[in-house]
Formats: C-alpha cells, structure tokens, sequence
C-alpha cells in the first residue's frame, strides 16, 4: 500500500539530540559521567516531555542536587546547545513530500515550552500539516495510545502511515499497530525508503 501521509519524529531525525555530546564538550567527558550517573537527567526529560513545565521541572531537579545546580540548569539555560544541528537532507525530504501534496505530521516526544522554543529555531517545525507533540497529549513514545491519536485524528488507516524514527522501540510499536515504518540511522536511507515507497524519485530525494 503506498503511504497516505508520512509521519516523522523529530529528535535525532530532523534534529540531533545528544545532551552527552553537550556535556562533555562543557564539563568533560569524566565529569559527565559521573553527573548523568548521579542525576537521571533522561527521566527528568521525560517529565517534561509528558507536559511538566520546561523550567519549573529542570530547576526543581537543580534544587535536588545541589553539588550539580549550574550543570542541571544547563538542560534548560542552553537547551539549544543540547538541540542542534538541524539534519539538513531530512529537512529537504520533509519539504519534497509537501510540494508534491504528501501529508507530513510529526510525532515526537517534546515538552510544550522546549517544543516552542526550538520553533523559534527551527522554522520547519512550523511545517507539519498535523503536530502530535507528547507534551500536550501527555503520552509519550512508545505508548501504544499515542499511536491510536494519530490514526484517529487523522483518519488514515494505520497501514497507508509511513514513520521514521531513530528509536527501535518507537517503531516496533508502530509496525505492532500496522504502521510502515522504517528505523532512522540517516537521512541518506530514510530517503531511499521514500522512493522506495513511490513518495518522491530519486532527484526529488537528493
């Protein structure tokens, strides 16, 4: 079945997200070890993903350890840094689909405030004809539910949506729910998928 509407996520796909590449340039690789061992930073981060306030929720954890206030606060002071490059072939592909009238949603796990502060960023995140952001369903990735929005919101059958995602977890859940879906390890495969799928020609792709 060729796709109805193409589905991506975003971190690690449209935009990298390596918060321990930050650190390591900041801090030092052997002292952000022993931080990120100390604080799980990633739970934090999935509290603001599940909608908890971007600052309230990374300042409250700062509190909690002390030894690491400054470097926690960085989650949020610098979050851009933790957010960036963009992924440029991924973008170009995002953009192709929609010239050629192809529906493209996003499905990502991001909180509210970082999700508007990364648009100021990154305009694209302004090009999605749908946004199925975590932090205002308040259901994150891998959440069987979160699936179940998208088809229902969109009315398109679970087999004619085609995702990309960087976590094979993400999309195991989505193949269980009958999506096509393809694991994202870079945009030169992600655009062959594309083709492959009678989206986009191979120029079209480039």
């Amino acid at each position: 079945m060729q796709p109805e509407a193409v589905v991506f996520d975003i971190g690690n796909v449209l935009i990298e997200w390596q918060p321990e590449r930050f650190y390591d340039s900041v801090i030092g690789p052997d002292r952000r070890k022993v931080m990120f061992e100390a604080v799980d930073l990633h739970a934090m981060n999935d509290r603001v993903d599940m909608g908890e306030h971007f600052t309230d929720t990374i300042y409250a954890t700062a509190e909690t350890y002390p030894e690491w206030r400054d470097e926690i606060r960085m989650w949020h002071d610098r979050w851009i840094e933790l957010a960036q490059p963009e992924i440029p072939h991924s973008i170009r592909l995002l953009r192709a689909l929609r010239s050629k009238g192809v529906p493209v949603f996003a499905l990502t796990n991001f909180g509210i405030q970082s999700f508007d502060y990364a648009a100021t960023h990154y305009p694209f995140l302004h090009e999605f004809d749908r946004r199925y952001i975590s932090g205002h369903l308040k259901l994150i990735k891998p959440d069987p539910k979160i699936y179940e929005v998208v088809e229902t919101d969109s009315g398109i059958a679970p087999g004619a949506l085609l995702f990309t995602d960087d976590r094979a977890d993400n999309i195991a859940m989505a193949r269980d729910r009958g999506w096509q879906a393809h694991l994202f390890e870079g945009p030169g495969g992600w655009a062959d998928r594309l083709v492959t799928a009678g989206l986009l020609t191979e120029s079209e792709a480039a």
